[in-house]
């Protein structure tokens, strides 16, 4: 089992040091991050929070998965790895710039 956790369901008050804290009681926090918006600096409302051994992970989930935090149950579970994004994508669907499907394009 992997010691690195997902938070989720975070309040968009907390911040990496309270992670950190209520985190602690489980075990050594090696660390604790809280995922923000690049561009307001605002929280995404999920974060990652790693454990110094896959006990303490255990731990931590049993102990915190469901536990309120900043008046918001929290999901916390074993982290997965990032999924790859599609090449090209640049964070638009279809019907966005002329491409197939939008209905602005000219016909010519």
């Amino acid at each position: 089992m992997s010691n690195k956790l997902y938070v989720g369901n975070l309040s968009y008050s907390v911040r990496d040091d309270d992670l950190h804290q209520q985190f602690s009681a489980f075990g050594q926090v090696q660390s604790a991050k809280v995922m923000m918006e690049r561009d307001t600096g605002r929280s995404k409302g999920f974060g990652f929070v790693e454990m110094s051994n896959s006990q303490e992970a255990e731990a931590a989930i049993r102990g915190m998965h469901g536990q309120n935090m900043g008046g918001r149950d929290l999901t916390v579970n074993i982290a997965r790895p990032m999924e790859p994004r599609a090449p090209g994508n640049g964070g638009y669907g279809r019907g966005h710039g002329g491409g197939y499907g939008d209905s602005r394009r000219n016909n010519y």
